[in-house]
């Protein structure tokens, strides 16, 4: 028995509910909606959710502000449920998926804290909206949207941009994203 089995039984509940089991499934990226779309219907009558985290970012483009949606992780589809070996299979022969994420035993597990924050952001759905920020000298208070309570993961802020940069940790690493803010006023 390696060390990672051995901390995965110290630290996981001794019956694990199907439902909090996260895996990740790495496509070519641009192509993550098709792919979702194609693993949902494959596994409709299954109790296994493909889920593509998106976030809505302000982008500016020949001097108009427009409003974009990306995902969260690039070339990156989070699968949501138990995976059987007969899943593994199916799920290996769907078009457009480059490689199921594993380690050198079984199907690589997405460790639950990362996926308690990014459920977090996820508050409606996929889709992790815009944060209002009202900034008070140098430190910034989130009064509402997907990052209220997490201003610890905030690293910086552009606010010419709308932007805050947020570190998650995803798959073991740590990752820099871009995540929408709006600018409700400055405290004097």
């Amino acid at each position: 028995m390696d060390w990672r089995e051995r901390l995965r039984q110290m630290t996981s509940p001794a019956e694990e509910d199907e439902s909090s089991i996260w895996h990740a499934i790495f496509v070519m990226t641009g192509n993550e909606q098709i792919v979702k779309d194609k693993i949902a219907y494959t596994f409709k009558d299954s109790n296994i959710l493909p889920v593509v985290p998106k976030r809505r970012i302000h982008e500016r483009k020949n001097g108009v502000w427009n409003e974009k949606i990306k995902p969260l992780f690039p070339g990156y589809i989070l699968i949501k449920g138990y995976i059987s070996t007969h899943d593994y299979y199916v799920l290996r022969n769907i078009p457009g998926i480059l490689r199921v994420l594993r380690d050198e035993k079984e199907i690589y597990r997405i460790h639950p804290d990362e996926m308690r924050v990014i459920s977090r952001l996820m508050i409606n759905g996929e889709l992790i909206g815009i944060s209002n920020v009202f900034r008070k000298g140098d430190s910034v208070v989130i009064t509402d949207g997907p990052l209220m309570g997490l201003e610890g993961l905030i690293q910086s802020i552009d606010y010419r941009k709308g932007r805050a940069k947020v570190c998650l940790s995803f798959l073991g690493d740590k990752r820099t994203v871009d995540l929408g803010i709006k600018l409700i006023a400055q405290a004097i």
